[in-house]
């Protein structure tokens, strides 16, 4: 395991991306550990194989991926990845933010 601190990270952030291929690398704030970087690639264990699809499907749930990207950042089908979501209980359809305001004005 490779281990560097923050101010190294910022520096060559690169040498952590490669370490992390190999191994976990963790991430020192001071001397206390903050965070752990991992490779998101097909060897993962099966635990860390979950990783994938959560992180998909949070950053589709906070509008920063589209259903397509986020389906393919998890490794998913595109139908298997929407049941993913559902049993979440994250929408994949938004409801439109003008209908209810349209609703109340008679002359829309």
């Amino acid at each position: 395991m490779y281990a560097t601190n923050i101010r190294d990270l910022k520096k060559n952030p690169s040498r952590a991306l490669r370490e992390a291929e190999l191994a976990p690398v963790l991430i020192l704030k001071g001397h206390e550990p903050n965070a752990v970087l991992l490779h998101l690639d097909a060897s993962l264990t099966e635990a860390e194989q979950g990783l994938r699809p959560a992180l998909a499907a949070g950053l589709f749930r906070d509008g920063l991926l589209s259903l397509g990207a986020a389906s393919k950042m998890s490794g998913l089908a595109l139908a298997d990845f929407i049941r993913h979501l559902g049993s979440l209980g994250i929408d994949v359809a938004a409801p439109d933010e003008t209908t209810a305001h349209e609703r109340q004005d008679p002359s829309a």
